[in-house]
């Protein structure tokens, strides 16, 4: 639990308090497992934007393109596996050790204190990650940029040299992936979509707890 949640926690009253407050703290991956970790999800999602959605890439929004680099990114690479994902040829990080990667694939918390495959943006950040700050220097690769709207959120991802993230719309012609130069979204004509410390719909950065 995130410093931030864990605080909420300690200051409400009981019955108050949702499942996740009860929750174990996740498994940690180490230093160099966390540098593998963040290395595999940027090489996916680059593969996404670069080749189109892989089939293995179901539920296709904001959320789920996060939701599938990660468990992607904690399973095993065989070679069919990178044949199937046109990855053959490519230098590829070391596969994340299976003992510590297994309990966290496909393993995501939600509010009401169930884990499952599948989680939404918002209960993906309040219950699975740990506040970074609100200025981009401050990020590192596979860090989570969240933005709240009231009744919606949205989610993107810091690839260390471009933004990617899922529009949530897939169109003819249009797949619905969008990679972005920080500048070029600082720049955004909706200023809602700035991350921006002045913009009050960005929340900030997000790092998943499991990482170190």
């Amino acid at each position: 639990m995130n410093t931030s949640r864990r605080r909420w926690c300690q200051g409400a009253a009981a019955a108050l308090l949702p499942p996740w407050c009860a929750a174990a703290e996740p498994a940690r991956l180490d230093a160099a497992q966390t540098r593998h970790l963040r290395d595999w999800i940027t090489v996916l999602i680059h593969s996404q934007v670069e080749q189109g959605p892989s089939p293995r890439w179901t539920h296709r929004d904001c959320a789920g393109l996060v939701r599938f680099a990660v468990a992607e990114s904690l399973r095993p690479h065989d070679l069919a596996w990178r044949q199937s994902m046109g990855l053959l040829g490519q230098r590829l990080p070391p596969d994340i050790d299976t003992q510590a990667a297994a309990p966290l694939r496909n393993s995501w918390r939600r509010a009401d204190g169930s884990q499952g495959a599948f989680v939404s943006a918002l209960d993906l950040v309040q219950a699975n990650t740990r506040f970074v700050g609100r200025q981009l220097a401050q990020a590192q690769a596979a860090d989570l940029l969240f933005y709240d709207f009231g009744d919606d959120q949205h989610l993107m991802v810091w690839m260390g040299r471009y933004i990617a993230y899922h529009t949530g719309r897939v169109l003819p012609g249009d797949n619905g992936l969008r990679a972005l130069r920080p500048s070029q979204l600082m720049a955004w004509t909706d200023t809602r979509w700035r991350p921006a410390g002045d913009n009050p719909n960005f929340v900030g950065l997000y790092r998943l707890d499991f990482m170190a």
